[in-house]
């Protein structure tokens, strides 16, 4: 479903985030990355999101579509079948949970509707049915800034749902929670992709949660690609390879 091909992204400055990396995920997988701040993480992520930051050179194709030097149209479509969740939520604190859920409809409907608020009734429809799956639809009318921060983030993921993706992309999903409700969070991302079989690749700074919930572990540093297995094989030293230095409890979730 997703390969990138010796890809490098190299930001103004000078700044090489990506260096010749090279991954392939199949279809449903639940793929857990994980690294030290600036290894490559969320860039690797918004590279592969209909380029929202361009590759500098090589490959990346979702559902055999090159994203690399595509043109706006062809981006277009890309970022339709990807869902994306954010450590901050970024969700509009003014209105109501179902309308920040309603844009992940954007792309389906003209922008005299959105723009309107005339939302089709088969998009409001879609959009109740995902707050329903996070188990939050009794906050439909509710004004998404007075939601607690799991809250937020379920309705983040409801929004991501909306757009009936293909792939769902998690940066750092759980940084703002804490320890229970971000094991809450994970278990609904997990939840999701064994129900609806979406590909979900989640990035994670804490290794316990990575070690708790992930299937397959990616491991970024500098980067490059260190490490790429299942996460029965992950061991203390795994990660100490991946991070180049003994684990710490500020790398760890506290109960």
């Amino acid at each position: 479903m997703i390969v990138f091909d010796d890809v490098s992204v190299t930001y103004k400055g000078g700044v090489q985030a990506l260096k010749n990396f090279s991954l392939t995920i199949d279809h449903g997988e639940f793929v857990v990355i994980v690294g030290l701040s600036g290894a490559g993480k969320s860039t690797m992520l918004r590279a592969l999101n209909g380029g929202l930051v361009p590759a500098t050179s090589g490959s990346i194709t979702v559902d055999g579509v090159e994203v690399v030097g595509a043109d706006a149209s062809t981006l277009r479509g890309v970022r339709k079948r990807i869902g994306m969740i954010f450590q901050t939520f970024n969700l509009v604190g003014r209105t109501s949970v179902l309308n920040n859920v309603l844009m992940g409809r954007l792309s389906y409907v003209p922008a005299w509707r959105s723009t309107l608020g005339l939302w089709p009734a088969d998009d409001r429809e879609q959009a109740m049915q995902s707050l329903e799956r996070v188990g939050i639809v009794e906050k439909a009318y509710v004004r998404a800034s007075d939601l607690s921060g799991g809250q937020q983030q379920r309705v983040g993921i409801a929004r991501a749902l909306a757009q009936d993706p293909r792939i769902i992309l998690a940066d750092e999903p759980v940084a703002a929670l804490d320890p229970v409700t971000s094991r809450q969070v994970m278990r609904e991302l997990q939840r999701i992709n064994t129900d609806l079989g979406i590909t979900t690749l989640i990035n994670l700074h804490y290794l316990d949660l990575a070690q708790e919930f992930g299937q397959r572990l990616v491991g970024l540093r500098d980067g490059e690609l260190v490490f790429d297995g299942d996460i029965a094989d992950v061991t203390d030293d795994t990660f100490h390879s991946i991070y180049g230095r003994s684990i710490t409890s500020d790398d760890v979730l506290s109960d």
